[in-house]
């Protein structure tokens, strides 16, 4: 007899559960009601802080589940309130050290106001706010070609600093991915199934980890190239974008288990 799948579900945020333009995720309440009335567990992992995050999961009545925040730099439990910025502050101050000519084609949420960071996302003034609100990375916008960068990201990477590129945006950090948080999240809650949804190149990690990785349409950033999972079909994409799609897939493999179980 096979063991018993105790499924957990693992979500990006932004042009994934959320619509891209809009940030709505109620094309996906169906699917979201049934995780919920299968007690399956649903962790928000984004690039987000974890201040951006709270309202949501708030909203989706999550309760107790941990969110992975800031691109897998850190795992919250809801209501912790720690302000510890000082890995953010190191961060800066690496970035800041470096000379003009590298430094100068990356702007980092750092270097925006709020109003700026509004407008480059869409956010209202009070969440661009929140998405200011940094303890461990530094998402960014990048100028320079692509050599620039390469020259860019090898001087940080002397100092420790990793890079992911999302949808959007190229974020810096001293380590930590969204898919290196799933194994301790799903052994603190007892899951040994995990299925993940992602819909950019910093998701590619957390999809490949999972028994099953949904990538999702994409038609707005940097796409997510082919990865060896969709070979045997254990990854796979969707035909909707955003929470159109997440909903569809969520609500197909809950419908037929089989499919889940084929990649264990």
């Amino acid at each position: 007899m096979g063991r018993q799948v105790k499924l957990i579900v693992f979500t990006d945020l932004d042009g994934t559960l959320l619509d891209h333009a809009r940030y709505d995720w109620s094309a996906a309440r169906p699917a979201l009601a049934a995780l919920r009335a299968a007690d399956i567990p649903l962790i928000l992992a984004s690039s987000k802080t974890a201040a951006e995050i709270a309202p949501l999961h708030a909203a989706l009545e999550l309760g107790e589940w941990p969110v992975i925040a800031e691109n897998g730099a850190a795992r919250v439990r809801p209501g912790d309130t720690r302000d510890d910025r000082s890995a953010y502050l190191r961060l800066r101050g690496l970035l800041n050290a470096l000379p003009v000519p590298l430094r100068a084609p990356y702007r980092g949420f750092g270097d925006m106001t709020d109003a700026e960071v509004a407008r480059i996302t869409g956010l209202s003034p009070e969440a661009a706010a929140l998405a200011r609100a940094r303890q461990h990375s530094e998402p960014g916008l990048w100028a320079g070609d692509d050599s620039a960068r390469d020259a860019f990201l090898a001087a940080l990477a002397e100092q420790g600093v990793s890079a992911r590129q999302g949808g959007r945006f190229l974020t810096l950090s001293f380590g930590g991915t969204k898919a290196g948080q799933m194994g301790a999240i799903m052994q603190d809650l007892g899951r040994n199934t995990a299925i993940a949804l992602g819909d950019a190149p910093n998701d590619i990690e957390m999809l490949e980890t999972a028994a099953r990785g949904i990538i999702i349409r994409n038609d707005h950033g940097a796409a997510i190239p082919p990865l060896a999972g969709e070979t045997s079909g254990r990854i796979v994409r969707s035909t909707e974008p955003g929470p159109h799609g997440w909903n569809t897939e969520i609500l197909a493999l809950l419908a037929r288990p089989g499919l889940i179980e084929e990649h264990i």
